[in-house]
């Protein structure tokens, strides 16, 4: 008689596993019904597909909405695409820097890197608060140990002008190629410009040229006038 019921436990071990659905497989509808009985992250799925227009039209209020309702139950990646829909007004929101500048910084408490980079920016353009760049550098560095590539090139910038920090061209350098490593679009093109002016490193056009174009690979439209300069001129040498 024992045999049946072990092949059964079997069988359940078996498929058990293979049937399952993650939070993120399931239909927005489900997801839905889950959010309403409470559940925090399906309330933060649901707020993403509102905000993305995942399985459903694009409704910033009703992304807000639902953030708003996982933030509160402590998901700390709702409260800060929440301040991200507040700090912008989005469609169906007022804008209101202040209150996305305490989420921020509740967020940040908390741990989470893009808060700190998001807090940091806040500082940095007095959004909700008075520009204070040191604020703004101490934030972004806080990002940058937790090796967001956001950040990394935030700091970095601050380091190459010389605000809120003391200028180091070499910071500025080993800042933008820890983000270049990570293949940001925008690290790599900032580590172009460093090799191309000769700051931090030697002067390397070729290498500087190199790293334009995988920035314009990896989406940085904005490398392509570094790229049409720097082959402007080495044509004029030739």
């Amino acid at each position: 008689m024992r045999k049946p019921i072990l092949a059964l436990a079997t069988l359940l071990l078996l498929v058990g596993p293979a049937a399952a659905q993650s939070l993120q497989e399931l239909s927005f509808n489900k997801q839905l019904t889950l959010a309403k009985v409470g559940d925090v992250d399906a309330q933060y799925e649901v707020g993403v597909a509102y905000e993305t227009g995942k399985n459903v039209a694009v409704d910033e209020a009703e992304a807000a909405r639902w953030f708003r309702q996982a933030a509160l139950q402590g998901n700390v990646e709702a409260q800060y695409h929440l301040a991200r829909l507040v700090s912008r007004g989005a469609k169906g929101l007022k804008q209101d820097y202040p209150t996305a500048l305490k989420l921020y910084q509740d967020a940040a408490g908390k741990g989470y890197a893009p808060a700190m980079d998001a807090l940091g920016q806040a500082y940095q353009q007095g959004r909700g608060t008075e520009v204070d760049l040191t604020k703004a550098a101490e934030w972004y560095q806080k990002a940058a140990d937790e090796k967001l590539a956001d950040a990394q090139n935030n700091l970095g910038m601050l380091y190459l002008e010389g605000k809120g920090v003391a200028r180091d061209l070499n910071k500025a350098f080993g800042l933008f190629t820890a983000a270049a490593e990570q293949r940001d679009p925008w690290g790599l093109n900032n580590l172009g410009g460093m090799y191309e002016m000769g700051w931090g490193a030697t002067v390397d056009k070729t290498k500087a040229l190199d790293l334009y174009q995988q920035a314009l690979a990896a989406g940085n439209d904005r490398a392509q006038a570094n790229i049409e300069r720097l082959q402007g001129k080495s044509a004029a040498v030739e």
